[in-house]
């Protein structure tokens, strides 16, 4: 997820990435995507076992900018919002 400008990059996981995209979007969880105003999805993955998918995201964190702007830029170029594909 990112902000509006782009300038902001958030990693996370989630069983449900509609509803967490949607209490992004809509502000409804205090923390860091509140606070830097995260609601744009530009990037996602999906995996069926969640041990799988928490271990892609703490290798996403552990990444650098530029690693994870290239992921962006492969999947989503122009990086548009995501939200209404999924």
């Amino acid at each position: 997820m990112t902000n509006k400008n782009n300038s902001v990059l958030y990693t996370g996981v989630t069983n449900d990435l509609k509803r967490r995209v949607y209490e992004h979007k809509n502000k409804l969880v205090e923390g860091f995507t509140k606070k830097y105003s995260t609601d744009k999805l530009v990037f996602y993955e999906i995996y069926n076992d969640i041990n799988d998918a928490i271990s892609r995201e703490k290798q996403i964190k552990g990444g650098s900018r530029v690693k994870k702007i290239k992921l962006i830029e492969e999947m989503n170029n122009n990086w548009d919002d995501l939200f209404e594909q999924i």
